[in-house]
């Protein structure tokens, strides 16, 4: 991971997988689709509005749908307190 990528996460910006179905031009009767992961930032979704609105200026493809999964990567810790010992010869 480079160091812009870190900087990010600790921005507040997690991974974000989005499932974009299609219709091309050629074959309107024929949904297409395309997978993107990208690091955004949860709920407004910056990087993906602007992808989107350059797929609606520039791509002549009609959008069908478009699903989003996000997941922070940088959160607190979790642990759990311990109560045992295990003994190992």
């Amino acid at each position: 991971m480079d160091h812009g990528e870190m900087r990010m996460q600790l921005a507040g910006y997690g991974l974000t997988t989005v499932h974009i179905h299609y219709y091309l031009p050629d074959h309107p009767s024929l949904l297409q689709q395309f997978l993107l992961q990208q690091y955004d930032l949860a709920p407004r979704f910056p990087e993906l509005r602007r992808f989107l609105d350059f797929w609606r200026r520039d791509i002549d493809a009609v959008l069908h749908s478009v699903q989003i999964a996000h997941q922070g990567l940088i959160g607190p810790a979790e642990w759990r307190a311990v109560n045992g010992e295990i003994s190992i010869h």
